[in-house]
């Protein structure tokens, strides 16, 4: 197989990993584990995962400045401590090394081309960036802005590597049929698809604030419907004083604007009668359903509360998985308006 076949395939198999490591990421959050290997890129300084409560005491004990938020009394399950070391062994000795691949084969190419030298060199940019957010992350014992920012990386990531397999596409001539907009749709929406895609990014970073800043899930309350959703506290809105303990309450008016636009978008493309393309209106309304859907999901969660348990967090990582999912797909419907400028002038 050629150069081109390889790193296409490769770059397709990248982004699946990519989206399995955001899934992780999640379950990790979950189990409560963000903070299970307390150092980087070792866990309790060892390469394994199978750390006892006795090697955990003492390595809080050797290493008292590395004490979590949780104090050095706290004790992790194998489990959870899997579940972060595993994360990071995809991240770090499979993903990694395999975009560093794929940049290389790249490169190999006599005339890659332009788009695909920038964007094989941004996916490589994008990981590093990605390991240094990870230990900025455990550094920072998983404080909600730098969970925030590590996911809104991973998703920028995400991105780069789809830009690289089209770029692939595109050198072969060969765009997906699914990735052709008529021009003339895609000059008219280009621009509200980019505030779309800019929308459902701004919604996923308030919701990961939520979910990992303490106290923020119960801001709106624990008293189900109405008064926790769709009221908040009782009401619709209250002065803001606490970005981060109503934080909950700004995310939920976020998306509600959100979900608004997205209904809009919906029915306007729908109105133009595209004719035979319908294309964009085939993304816009899948990212719409998925929005709404999540929403709901987020609803019921809020509703979930249970004294002994606390919130069904399996509803949780789907939430996350929807709303990543959302603004990848709502970000290649603008990557598709965008080529199709180039390719169809």
């Amino acid at each position: 197989m050629t150069n081109w076949v390889v790193s296409k395939n490769l770059t397709a198999w990248l982004l699946g990993l990519t989206i399995v490591v955001i899934g992780l990421g999640g379950l990790i959050r979950i189990y409560d584990a963000g903070e299970s290997c307390p150092d980087w890129p070792l866990c309790f300084g060892t390469l394994g995962f199978d750390v006892s409560e006795e090697e955990q005491g003492e390595w809080w004990g050797e290493n008292p400045d590395e004490v979590d938020s949780r104090g050095s009394g706290h004790r992790y399950s194998t489990f959870q401590i899997f579940t972060e070391w595993f994360h990071r062994l995809l991240a770090g000795a499979v993903l990694g090394p395999l975009v560093l691949l794929n940049w290389y084969l790249l490169r190999r190419k006599e005339d890659p081309g332009k788009e695909v030298r920038f964007a094989s060199t941004l996916t490589v940019i994008l990981i590093i960036w990605q390991g240094a957010i990870g230990w900025l992350t455990v550094e920072m014992d998983n404080l909600h802005w730098s969970v925030a920012l590590h996911l809104s990386s991973a998703l920028a990531f995400t991105i780069s590597i789809f830009w690289l397999w089209l770029s692939i596409n595109r050198m072969e001539g060969r765009v997906p049929s699914w990735m052709v907009i008529e021009h003339g749709v895609s000059r008219r929406w280009r621009r509200r698809v980019a505030w779309l895609s800019i929308g459902a990014f701004v919604s996923i970073f308030s919701g990961t604030f939520v979910s990992t800043a303490p106290g923020a899930n119960l801001g709106c309350g624990v008293n189900g419907v109405p008064n926790s959703w769709p009221l908040c506290g009782g009401g619709l809105v209250s002065s803001v004083e606490d970005i981060v303990l109503q934080s909950q309450m700004i995310h939920r008016w976020l998306v509600a604007v959100m979900l608004i636009a997205m209904v809009a978008s919906s029915y306007f493309i729908w109105k133009e009668e595209n004719g035979p393309n319908k294309i964009l209106r085939n993304w816009v309304w899948v990212a719409t359903g998925l929005f709404a859907t999540n929403a709901s999901i987020g609803a019921i969660y809020v509703t979930t509360w249970d004294m002994e348990g606390g919130f069904f967090e399996f509803l949780s990582l789907v939430h996350l998985m929807l709303a990543s999912l959302t603004f990848l797909i709502m970000a290649g419907a603008w990557i598709g308006c965008e080529i199709s400028e180039e390719v169809l002038t």
